[in-house]
């Protein structure tokens, strides 16, 4: 199995086919906290950026309602926060 942050990676490239990627995993920044990992190794938390043709007229609800679609399992049984920021080309 791929780690939390390669899934992530290659559901986003396959769905999204983006110009622009950056996938920051923040999971050390949060171990220690209530909800944060408990596993030296997990990963929970990450920061995400997408530039995508996929966004274009689309509206910042309907962007993550998008990207939560793709990441819907991941987002139930092993992402506890993700941060996204999601443009369309035009927005670079």
């Amino acid at each position: 199995m791929n780690s939390v942050q390669e899934e992530l990676e290659d559901r986003i490239q396959k769905h999204l086919l983006p110009s622009f990627l950056d996938i920051k995993n923040e999971s050390e920044m949060h171990r220690g906290h209530m909800n944060g990992p408990k596993d030296k190794n997990a990963e929970s938390h990450f920061r995400v950026k997408i530039i995508s043709k996929a966004f274009t007229g689309l509206s910042k609800l309907e962007r993550h309602r998008l990207v939560h679609g793709i990441l819907d399992d991941l987002l139930k049984n092993h992402i506890h926060a993700l941060s996204l920021t999601l443009l369309d080309d035009d927005q670079e």
